[in-house]
């Protein structure tokens, strides 16, 4: 039988807590409103297939018909591609629409959730 002393079985407790923190801290959303979606329809500039996160840059015409960029926060290349995506599914000059939280700061960035592709294809991100 294998005996733990609790001092040794608490460090360890409390290295796992210190290590686990910044992993939780860096998948969290909360500088999107994601309580509020927000849709957008652009004009794909690029796309970064990148960890840990990838990108969609979208051209998008504001109201008073100005081109802004936008930068679309997507998941990583492994979940997306769990959820049906490639890294050509999204190319230059594709028209999607895009839905998920803005960034809360007011900034051109917002978290995604859902990708419609011009043909309807409903993509989870």
């Amino acid at each position: 039988m294998v005996r733990t002393s609790a001092p040794y079985l608490s460090i360890v407790l409390i290295l796992v807590a210190v290590l686990i923190t910044p992993a939780l801290a860096h998948h969290s959303v909360s500088m999107y409103d994601m309580d509020h979606p927000t849709t957008l329809k652009g004009t794909v500039v690029r796309l970064e297939w990148t960890n840990p996160h990838g990108y969609i840059y979208l051209d998008i015409k504001d109201d008073s018909g100005q081109t802004v960029e936008w930068a679309v926060e997507i998941n990583s290349p492994n979940f997306l591609k769990h959820n049906g995506w490639t890294s050509t599914i999204v190319k230059p000059g594709d028209v999607i629409t895009v839905t998920g939280g803005a960034a809360k700061s007011g900034a051109k960035t917002m978290r995604c959730t859902t990708v419609v592709l011009s043909d309807g294809t409903v993509l989870r991100s």
